[in-house]
């Protein structure tokens, strides 16, 4: 498949929210950059000012609201935005994407779409069939074909600090790894390569839930060991509902699996690690979500597994547990003291 592109052609990248900012930042470095914001307000707002989300813009980045724009000029398109809002975005890009363009996403969630107008119910079990990854929803709406996934430790404002970090660049296709490669690698920022797409996306997505845990150990003033344990546990989970979903156990124990998951968890600046812990000051998830200016993905993405692991009956004490507080049927103390007496039989037994 022959590109359209030369290497001096820019990047793209779709979502100006504080990831999106920094992998357009970093890109910026080697090439030019076309940024995507979702209304012309922000994108006028966001160059006039020069600055996105708190961080500075690099002077190679230049701003829009135009889809097809950033479609005919770019090769290689970054999209970094919230789950719920993928599938429209690439829907109106469509026609404006070709078999040649590159896309490599950051998003770390599920696109659900229900038949007859179904609301989502985790009590109501729901199948693989209704629930997508980020690429699978590229492909399905469009006539990309060369996917990848970026997914690993990378929390938004160490990055922005110019802290060293690493990621994975997940794709079936060699040129889609060593394009991200190409274009993201520097002397702070390693960039591995994994062909398992749907193992480092369900990395990506299933870990926003265990933080969330995560941070209701903090809220509660627990500890570092019961942290600990929820951590290790959280990640027996994660590979059992991940295996159910498609996913191979390999990329667990990998960068996009358990490194994401420990800086997640551990890191007062994630957004999900923040929504636990204010449940655990007695807020309501209502109030949380509204007050909070950038989507954490764990809340909806709670809802999903649980409805997820009915099907497959797969048992997801943790994720129970948090759905349960987020629903108001449990409190935080009951759900805590649910997981210390749930029958756990052994410490790992999937390898």
């Amino acid at each position: 498949m022959t590109s359209k592109s030369s290497s001096k052609d820019p990047v793209g990248v779709l979502g100006a929210g504080s990831f999106g900012t920094v992998i357009a930042n970093m890109l910026a470095e080697k090439t030019d950059v076309i940024l995507y914001a979702r209304t012309p307000e922000r994108a006028k707002n966001i160059n006039d000012k020069r600055e996105s989300s708190g961080q500075p813009l690099h002077e190679r980045i230049m701003v829009t609201n135009d889809l097809e724009l950033v479609a005919k000029s770019c090769n290689v398109i970054f999209p970094v935005v919230p789950s719920a809002n993928l599938r429209e975005l690439i829907r109106r890009m469509s026609p404006y994407l070709r078999p040649y363009h590159i896309l490599i996403h950051g998003t770390k969630g599920f696109d659900v779409s229900l038949p007859d107008n179904k609301q989502l119910n985790a009590n109501r079990p729901l199948s693989r069939d209704y629930v997508k990854t980020m690429s699978e929803v590229i492909m399905e709406e469009s006539s990309v074909v060369r996917v990848g996934c970026l997914a690993g430790p990378n929390l938004a404002g160490e990055m922005a600090a110019r802290q060293p970090a690493a990621s994975v660049v997940a794709s079936h296709f060699d040129e889609v790894i060593n394009a991200g490669q190409q274009l993201l690698k520097n002397e702070r920022f390693l960039i591995y390569g994994n062909s398992d797409l749907i193992g480092v996306e369900l990395c990506g997505v299933l870990k926003n839930i265990i933080a969330i845990g995560a941070g209701v150990i903090h809220g509660l003033g627990l500890g570092e060991n019961a942290k600990a344990l929820l951590i290790s546990r959280g990640m027996v989970e994660m590979i059992y509902i991940g295996q159910a979903l498609g996913g191979n156990t390999k990329a667990f124990i990998g960068l996009a699996g358990v490194g994401d998951l420990i800086a997640t968890c551990s890191s007062q600046h994630s957004r999900n690690f923040t929504v636990g812990t204010r449940l655990a000051k007695g807020e309501k998830i209502k109030d949380i979500i509204e007050s909070m200016e950038e989507t954490a993905e764990g809340v909806r993405t709670i809802e999903i597994v649980k409805s997820l692991s009915e099907f497959y009956k797969v048992r997801c004490p943790i994720t129970e547990a948090l759905h349960n507080i987020i629903n108001e049927e449990m409190t935080v103390g009951d759900a805590t003291t649910y997981l210390m007496k749930f029958p756990f039989r052994a410490e790992i037994d999937f390898l």
